[in-house]
């Protein structure tokens, strides 16, 4: 069956010469191609159209992505702190689908969240709900669903389990004109779009797959210079393999794909193992841990205030809305039923005095939606008192989270972090043991494990470290640095992650990404902190 973009585009246009949408694409675990979102995907073309051999830094365009480079010459996502390589694709889509009309498909997840559908199926699911079908079978697409546009909800077949889905507005893919081939997931710059199916270079296809186990061991009896793939292979030879410091012209990342690279050609190279990143400091006695200036306190546990929940929904909605007599011509972003007709929640949920046709405007940002389908989207939520908008993400009250029990201690260590060589350095850390999920959490019942604590955090003794700690510990007061759910890094489901404020995990080096010198982070971290409710005008003076 061929892919949605793969040859012939929506709507039975060729693929020959006209404008195009392009989505890049990675390959996951499972053998399901990805989607990067729009902003990466500008981002990428932005540097093909400056080197279309070059490397390309995601964590430029979105912090979550910052471990991650896209090698533009092998075409492959490489993960530079546990050295995962993946397959990437650069892939076509019709101006018109929906890619290039910036509409994405999602479905909620266990932890509350949203999951982007893979590309082909939110193409699918766009191109059904345009025609107005009532309800999409996803079998023809290799997956047990009913999608239920009245509804707005998958059902899975086999155990009939329902999720809520939406559809939102993102920014448009990128648009180019010009001859395309049907897809590129080979090295940019070789003389075909596909790879030869030659034994040498069936056995190179077949490296990647193992790559992310270590150094590959395959090597050929012989090699044909002019052969294929390997004038690509040779062609990288000239980049400095130890250079893996990121000090050089030549990333890290783009290094250590050159050995694997040459040594899955059995050539011969001297691969120098990466210098390990600097975790912790020098040994510290107790004496020289000094409490952090303007903060008296230097241990916090989770606060019992925030584990009491209850509040009454119909309450908090009124709040924080004002209700409109004359409703726009316009979608509730949240049942997707026009704003003048009645909530799509109208027969599932009913509370005395909230009418399935009445609308709310909220206070600060203006958005409006059913006050029915706010009640139901707080009542899915963690139920603390606060509410926040699903368009702009503008918070209303104190949000909190669901971070498990813990303790968060945070002292000066007599030590200078990289590129703060004027200033000390403030130690935070975090202490979680595992438990058990309570119904807060994805699997009430369910031991939950707690890997890598106590983990060890880092910022400079200055007044802005001072003012990111005190933001850090508000957050961890609401509940909010930590969240059970799935590990991006190892795959493991009900354990304890991060949950959206990244921290700096290295003291002495910035190897993974994760440490100094690095002049963004106060100003980045504390963007991620204000985007969950904890912001500067939150400082008592």
């Amino acid at each position: 069956m061929a892919r949605p973009g793969s040859g012939v585009l929506g709507g039975g246009y060729s693929s020959q010469s006209m404008a195009r949408v392009v989505v890049w694409e990675w390959l996951n675990e499972h053998g399901r191609w990805r989607p990067y979102t729009a902003a990466v995907c500008h981002h990428i073309e932005n540097v093909l159209k400056g080197d279309a051999r070059g490397t390309v830094i995601l964590g430029q365009v979105d912090v979550q992505l910052t471990p991650y480079v896209i090698d533009l010459q092998s075409m492959h996502q490489f993960r530079q702190d546990t050295g995962t390589m993946r397959p990437v694709q650069r892939n076509f889509y019709d101006p018109s689908s929906a890619p290039g009309k910036g509409i994405v498909w999602e479905w909620e997840n266990d932890c509350g969240s949203w999951t982007p559908y893979d590309m082909e199926l939110c193409v699918s699911i766009q191109n059904a709900y345009e025609k107005q079908h009532p309800w999409l079978d996803l079998s023809s697409l290799g997956f047990s669903y009913v999608v239920d546009f009245d509804g707005m909800s998958q059902t899975n077949r086999q155990s009939q389990r329902k999720r809520r889905i939406r559809r939102r507005m993102d920014l448009a893919y990128p648009l180019i004109a010009g001859s395309i081939p049907k897809s590129q997931s080979w090295p940019v710059g070789t003389s075909s779009g596909m790879p030869c199916t030659c034994q040498q270079c069936m056995l190179v296809h077949s490296t990647r797959a193992a790559s992310n186990a270590g150094i590959c061991k395959v090597y050929f009896s012989s090699v044909d210079m002019d052969h294929c793939l390997f004038p690509v292979i040779f062609r990288v030879l000239a980049l400095p393999v130890k250079n893996l410091t990121g000090s050089g012209p030549v990333h890290p990342a783009l290094a250590g794909m050159t050995g694997i690279l040459m040594c899955a050609a059995g050539l011969p190279v001297c691969l120098t193992r990466a210098p390990k990143p600097i975790l912790h400091p020098p040994p510290i006695s107790k004496s020289d841990l000094k409490p952090v200036p303007g903060i008296n306190s230097i241990r916090r546990k989770t606060k019992k205030k925030h584990l009491r929940k209850g509040k009454n929904s119909e309450d908090v909605v009124r709040r924080y809305t004002e209700k409109i007599k004359t409703a726009p011509d316009e979608d509730c972003t949240i049942c997707m039923e026009r704003l003048a007709t009645a909530s799509g929640y109208e027969g599932v949920l009913s509370y005395r005095g909230i009418k399935p046709e009445l609308v709310g405007k909220l206070g600060k940002c203006g958005h409006m939606y059913h006050l029915l389908c706010l009640v139901a989207m707080y009542n899915n939520g963690n139920k603390d008192g606060s509410l926040q908008c699903p368009t702009c993400k503008a918070i209303y009250g104190e949000k909190t989270g669901t971070q498990p029990p813990g303790k968060m201690e945070y002292h000066v260590i007599p030590h200078s972090l990289p590129g703060c060589s004027d200033s000390k350095t403030i130690r935070i850390v975090y202490d979680i043991p595992a438990g058990i999920q309570t119904t807060e959490h994805p699997n009430p019942g369910k031991k939950y494990s707690a890997r890598g604590f106590p983990r060890h955090c880092y910022l400079p003794d200055n007044e802005k470290g001072r003012k990111v700690l005190k933001l850090l510990i508000m957050a961890w007061d609401r509940r909010l640095i930590f969240t059970i759910g799935t590990s991006s890094t190892t795959g493991e489901t009900d354990t304890v992650v991060w949950n959206e404020i990244h921290h700096k995990t290295e003291f002495g080096s910035n190897l993974t990404g994760h440490g100094y010198p690095d002049p963004n982070y106060l100003d980045n971290v504390m963007r991620e902190l204000a985007a969950q409710g904890v912001g500067e005008d939150n400082l008592k003076d």
